[in-house]
């Protein structure tokens, strides 16, 4: 008859190992939004779409952020553009324009500025918000996380995020369909010390093999942590949003 002590010892051989550093994949992208941004602050964006012949197209943005899911950006140029302003609460957009007088819904695949960058992108939450991680793992200096989407209503069904380990941001995401399809890869570059804490890449380029061609920028400066009143994010204050800066 075995022993107690034999019958443990086999039992142990029957359960399978585990690694001995297992990722917390979740932990790290909410790491990741907190490199990237403070919870809440303000910022100046330019965005810059390039068509296949060299012609761009310019915007500059001065945007709000409160928390995980309210998102405001006020169009400060072009001049025929002047005025404009979008505002994001969880899944729901719109866009408000001078001449129009009221807010119109707008979708996160639809574009304010065309190019590349869709609503999503430019109204874009923290990744841990629209985000759950399905598998992380690391290669080098770099985690390797893969990204599905926690509703339909995302403009992107998976991500596949590439982190550097050291700093704790992103230096590129493939953006995919329910289909598989990719859709467009993000390149974060140029790292910047905008203080408070915050360090993070100050361009954003996207291609996409749906626009041969095309290129879109974005160019981040002013990153500060600042709080914002709740009022600021709703359709009546939309028509106000330039008294934000």
């Amino acid at each position: 008859m075995s022993s107690p002590r034999t019958l443990l010892l086999a039992l142990l051989f029957l359960i399978p190992s585990l690694p001995a550093h297992a990722l917390d994949g979740d932990a790290i992208l909410q790491q990741v939004d907190r490199k990237l941004n403070p919870e809440s602050y303000e910022m100046y964006r330019k965005l810059i779409n390039i068509e296949p012949d060299g012609r761009k197209k310019e915007y500059v943005l001065f945007t709000a952020k409160k928390g995980r899911d309210k998102m405001v950006a006020l169009f400060l140029d072009p001049p025929s553009d002047k005025g404009r302003a979008t505002l994001r609460l969880g899944d729901n957009m719109w866009l408000y324009i001078p001449s129009v007088g009221k807010p119109l819904r707008i979708t996160s695949l639809q574009s304010v500025v065309g190019g590349v960058f869709n609503n999503a992108d430019i109204l874009n939450l923290d990744y841990s918000t629209e985000y759950k991680v399905e598998k992380a793992e690391q290669q080098g200096n770099n985690y390797l996380l893969d990204l599905k989407a926690r509703t339909a209503t995302v403009a992107y069904d998976r991500l596949k995020m590439r982190v550097d380990v050291p700093t704790l941001v992103p230096t590129e995401i493939e953006a995919y369909a329910a289909s598989g399809l990719l859709i467009k890869t993000l390149h974060f570059k140029d790292p910047k010390d905008f203080g408070d804490g915050v360090r993070r890449p100050a361009t954003m380029e996207t291609d996409s093999p749906l626009y041969k061609g095309y290129k879109s920028m974005m160019l981040y400066a002013k990153i500060k942590a600042r709080s914002f009143p709740d009022e600021v994010f709703t359709l009546d204050y939309l028509p106000r949003a330039g008294e934000l800066r």
